[in-house]
């Protein structure tokens, strides 16, 4: 029976690269035209190319055709959530498709990897779930020393308000600090 070989691959942020994963793809023997990617947190399932890809692939199962492989270069590139993830290589079974992480040394179709995915599918749960409550405690900790997050003040507040006390009008105001008088209007409330 051919093989058909379909890849997938998935970095979290429009600033990251995918070609490390794109090359591992290739070196597995999956063809650049058969690589879906996305640029897109893997928290949920709504990514354009896993949608392209799952479609795909439910469309060759309905046309009955064998032999179909996906590779993935880490299980995390697939989700992060383990009910995602585990539905997702479900559905994989269902349409008799093989799924082969490079890294990891799995694949679908035996007993032994798939108990080791769904461990390794809940540790990678756990460990983004550690990651938010490290984060939340860090930003807790730095708001009680004072630090503030968010964009810096683009307007010298202090500035504005010397200025309306010293008689200006807002037309003036904006004139002398360059910016809209808008936006002197909506910080003198």
């Amino acid at each position: 029976m051919k093989i058909i070989k379909f890849g997938y691959a998935r970095v979290s942020t429009s600033q990251q690269s995918l070609t490390i994963q794109h090359n591992k793809l290739v070196e597995a023997g999956v063809s650049e035209e058969r690589i879906f990617s996305d640029k897109k947190s893997g928290k949920n399932n709504d990514r354009e190319g896993l949608i392209g890809l799952c479609d795909t692939l439910d469309a060759l199962h309905k046309a009955k055709i064998e032999g179909v492989h996906l590779y993935i270069s880490k299980m995390d590139r697939l989700g992060r959530s383990t009910r995602d993830m585990l539905d997702l290589i479900e559905k994989f079974n269902s349409w008799a498709v093989t799924v082969h992480f490079i890294d990891d040394g799995l694949s679908t179709g035996n007993a032994h990897s798939e108990l080791v995915m769904t461990i390794l599918s809940a540790v990678s749960t756990a460990d983004r779930l550690r990651i938010l409550e490290r984060t939340n405690e860090g930003r807790v900790e730095a708001q009680a020393k004072g630090i503030k997050f968010g964009r810096k003040e683009s307007v010298d507040r202090k500035k504005l308000k010397e200025l309306k006390e010293s008689g200006l009008g807002a037309t003036a105001i904006a004139k002398a600090m360059g910016i809209a008088r808008s936006t002197v209007y909506r910080l003198m409330k």
